[in-house]
C-alpha cells in the first residue's frame, strides 16, 4: 500500500446479488487493503441508482451479470454510453458465467477485465491482490481487455 492509498483510501463498488459472494469479497478484500472504503449493492438498481445519487464515483466497481432489476449487462450498458460521467470507470465482470458470447457482449459494452468468479477464497484473495495491484490510468491503456477464466 503506498502513502497515498493511506491518505486517500481507495473508493470500490461491489453490485452482487449473492450476499455470500459479497461477503466473501469483502472479507478478502478488507484483509488486503484494510483501509479500503467497499460499498456493496444487492442489484443493479441500487448501484445505478447510487451512481447517480452519491457525490463519489468508485475507483473500481466489481460488477455481477446475473442479478435482479437491471443486470451487470444492463448497467454497463447504462455506464459507458454516450457521454457518461461513468465512462471511465474500471468496470471488473465477476461472474460465474463463462458463456464466450456473454464474455464479449461485456467487452462490447465497456467492461475493462472479466473474470469468472474464483472456486476459493485463495483464489479470490489472489485475484483481488492482482487488481488492486494494478495502475489503473497507465496499464488499462496499455491492455484492452483480460480475461480470466
Amino acid at each position: 500500500m503506498n502513502l497515498e492509498t493511506k491518505i486517500n483510501p481507495r473508493n470500490i463498488f461491489i453490485a452482487d446479488d449473492d450476499i455470500d459472494d459479497r461477503s466473501i469479497f469483502a472479507e478478502a478484500l478488507s484483509e488486503l487493503e484494510p483501509n479500503v472504503l467497499l460499498t456493496e449493492f444487492e442489484d443493479g438498481l441500487q448501484l445505478m441508482n447510487a451512481l447517480h445519487s452519491e457525490s463519489s464515483i468508485p475507483d473500481i466497481l466489481f460488477l455481477d451479470i446475473n442479478m435482479p432489476k437491471y443486470t451487470g449487462l444492463q448497467c454497463l450498458e447504462m455506464m459507458k454510453g454516450t457521454q457518461s460521467k461513468f465512462a471511465d470507470i474500471p468496470v471488473i465482470i465477476l461472474s460465474t458465467s463463462n458463456d464466450p458470447v456473454t464474455i464479449q457482449t461485456a467487452f462490447d459494452l465497456g467492461a475493462s477485465f472479466y473474470a469468472v468468479k474464483p472456486a476459493s477464497y485463495n483464489e479470490i484473495k489472489f485475484f483481488l491482490d492482482t487488481v488492486m495491484k494494478m495502475d489503473w490510468i497507465s496499464d488499462i491503456s496499455d491492455i484492452k481487455s483480460f480475461r480470466l477464466i
